[in-house]
């Protein structure tokens, strides 16, 4: 079955050379490919609308035959208009304005359309404007005589030679009929039954063929099933080959880690902070190298745990690494390590590019000698240049930037060093447990005493003088503010002048109060001198174009003010107003929002005023964005899902993760007779050896 569906399209019958360039252009390569082209919508005979029924501004489903067709001249452009009649006797005109030449050539007098679209009524005529649509069979085998009739994915590309859901069907219908007895059901019959999935083979066939709405939603389960299985049993076999890597073997907690906790904090640790520690201590003490992903909402203490993480590691005569996202937020992380380490008598380096060369040559010997206990920079800090005394603990901070095919390299290099792994952006479970699935997980969402909720108002321009008299009320108090102007780049031009004005008006308005401004052109020196004369107090409200960097930590801002917040999303709101409330005063996030805004912006500046649960609002951002545009999944390394929705089908995922986990738990290695497919599938589809997904069997 592999070597079969492996075949070039090219050699399926009715493709041939020419067509098969432009379907491999499409993403189709192979037999398995267009199995899996799946269809875009179904058209059921049950939820068609005859045309003397129609309404007006319904949105409708219509099976018609083209009885007149031509390009019309308009008074402002030419159009392509189309009358179609059907069984009940009545019309329906069909009006193109864009590419009205090239749609004019697809359709022929006599054909049999499936249409879909909005009607508009004009006069006593109907009207639909761009419709979708497809041709239905009119030869051959009666493929759209069936209840329900597949919709394909088009382009003008495909039709130009010949491709739409027609032939789509036609080519698919085929290949089942001479090829379908050699096709194999990839599940073994304990795992189909024990989580009530039908057929892989009857799935398949009904995706494409389905006789029913039932037939058709099981076929989407056990498809949708199939996807997220493979996908955690790769993360599940990575997992399984990284808890079999030895790692340094920790013993108890020491002086430093106690005298850190006891003494140079502050502050008690949070419950949530006690869990995390201890999932890592028992995770030291194993003997296998722990990789462990911290997931903090914004102000939860992430970094004390770090610390108390390195320490824990140097109490054992190891060093630690720290690595940040940016040399900036290194460089922020630097100074606040040194304030921790300092007084434990502990040495603390900074590793990062544009260094002198003779101040980086003797960093590189006191971290290869030793003198060195922590060491900060970007993940280069664990380059082959760089040479660790002993490295044991290395804490990767932002680690949503890194994604899966990152984590096998970072995790290659060096000696086995422990892995913790932190991220400030709360993800949903279903997410985390596909694109961290080869992670063990600790869930930090309590705040540190003695921190008040941020109050988060939303406010138009009409209500601008309020919202200063507020702000100058806190500056009055020796309070600091955050202006932060959002930066698409499609309009960085017209966003920087944006907030340059702004600057301006603000340093008129609020005289005497210094203001400053730091945006995206500035050199990184630049932006550095103004953030630091922000922490040092010298600067009372501080305009940015740039998202303040996650991890940048002032106590005394209190105001997060955001100019045009419609324009920014959900998680990006979040973080801004994490940057607020560091301290004990009470701080507020002031949502500037213009009245013209779109539902989903509504929906995003309503649920900031509701909640500044990191979590809640993680869930509603995979919904209003899907899970591929979530802080960039696309580049996570994983692959793509054709069918499946991590944001609508996460039972489906749940009961998937624990069919793969089970397997794995009885099978490791999948050796048994009845998962050879799982096997041959897995390792002709999942296994990429050279980025860390080991082969099977």
């Amino acid at each position: 079955m592999p070597q079969l569906l492996d075949t070039d399209v090219q050699f399926l019958k009715g493709v041939g050379e020419r067509r098969a360039q432009v379907l491999h252009e499409t993403g189709i390569h192979s037999f398995f490919d267009l199995l899996r082209y799946y269809p875009r919508r179904y058209l059921d005979r049950s939820t068609v609308t005859p045309l003397r029924a129609l309404k007006d501004g319904e949105t409708v489903s219509v099976l018609a035959t083209v009885r007149a067709k031509g390009i019309v001249s308009g008074k402002r452009s030419p159009r392509f208009e189309m009358r179609v009649q059907d069984e009940s006797g009545g019309t329906l005109k069909c009006v193109w304005f864009r590419s009205y030449r090239w749609i004019s050539s697809l359709f022929k007098t006599g054909e049999r359309l499936a249409l879909h679209g909005k009607v508009q009524k004009y006069g006593s005529q109907f009207s639909m404007s761009h419709p979708d649509f497809d041709k239905l069979d009119s030869d051959g085998p009666a493929l759209d005589t069936g209840r329900i009739i597949a919709l394909y994915p088009g382009s003008a590309k495909l039709e130009k030679v010949g491709f739409n859901s027609r032939t789509f069907r036609r080519l698919i219908y085929g290949l089942f009929k001479e090829h379908g007895l050699e096709m194999v059901d990839l599940f073994p019959e304990w795992l189909s039954e024990q989580f009530q999935l039908i057929d892989g083979r009857v799935a398949l066939r009904a995706i494409h063929f389905p006789k029913s709405q039932v037939e058709l939603s099981r076929a989407k389960e056990r498809l949708k099933f199939e996807e997220f299985f493979f996908i955690q049993l790769m993360l599940g076999l990575t997992k399984q080959t990284r808890q079999e890597v030895a790692g340094p073997r920790f013993d108890d907690p020491g002086s430093y880690y106690h005298r850190f906790l006891n003494d140079v904090l502050p502050f008690e640790l949070t419950g949530a902070q006690q869990r995390t520690l201890q999932d890592i201590i028992q995770d030291t003490q194993r003997g296998l190298q722990m990789n462990r992903l911290v997931q903090g909402d914004v102000g939860s203490g992430k970094t004390v745990v770090a610390v108390a993480a390195m320490l824990h590691a140097i109490d054992n005569g190891f060093q630690g690494a720290f690595m940040a996202p940016t040399e900036i937020l290194a460089e922020q992380h630097f100074a606040n390590l040194q304030a921790y380490l300092e007084p434990l008598g502990l040495e603390t380096r900074l590793l990062i590019g544009g260094q002198r060369k003779a101040l980086r040559e003797e960093i590189l010997a006191d971290i290869a000698e030793g003198r060195a206990h922590v060491v900060v920079g970007t993940h280069a800090v664990i380059q082959e240049t760089v040479t660790f005394h002993n490295l044991g603990m290395a804490v990767v901070d932002e680690q949503h930037r890194f994604g899966v095919m990152q984590r096998a390299k970072l995790f290659d290099m060096g000696n086995n060093p422990h892995m913790l792994l932190m991220t400030a952006t709360p993800i949903p479970r279903s997410l985390a447990m596909t694109v961290y699935g080869d992670l063990d997980v600790s869930i930090m969402n309590e705040r540190p005493a003695g921190r008040k909720p941020i109050q988060t108002l939303l406010r138009s321009e009409k209500r601008r003088g309020e919202v200063y008299q507020f702000l100058r009320e806190q500056l009055r108090e020796g309070r600091q503010a955050y202006v932060v102007y959002p930066l698409v780049e499609e309009s960085e031009k017209l966003d920087l002048k944006d907030a340059e004005n702004g600057y301006e008006q603000l340093q008129a308005e609020f005289r005497p109060y210094t203001v400053d401004l730091i945006h995206g052109r500035m050199f990184s020196y630049e932006k550095e001198e103004a953030m630091d004369r922000f922490k040092r107090g010298e600067t009372d409200i501080l305009v940015a174009t740039t998202v303040i960097e996650v991890g940048v930590d002032v106590p005394n801002a209190t105001i997060m003010m955001i100019e045009h917040a419609e324009r920014f999303g959900l998680s990006q709101l979040h973080q801004l107003r994490g940057r607020v409330g560091r301290g004990g005063a009470q701080s507020y996030c002031l949502l500037m929002a213009d009245y013209k805004r779109s539902p989903e912006a509504e929906e995003r500046l309503n649920a900031m005023v509701a909640t500044d649960d990191g979590f809640k609002i993680s869930e509603l951002d995979l919904k209003l964005r899907g899970a591929g545009d979530f802080f960039g999944t696309r580049q996570s390394g994983l692959p793509d899902l054709l069918i499946a929705d991590i944001t609508q089908d996460q039972d489906i995922l749940i009961r998937a993760r624990e069919a793969a986990f089970q397997l794995l738990r009885s099978d490791p290695q999948l050796r048994a007779e009845e998962h050879q497919h799982i096997r041959a599938h897995f390792n002709r589809y999942y296994a990429r050896e050279s980025l860390g997904f080991a082969r099977v069997g």
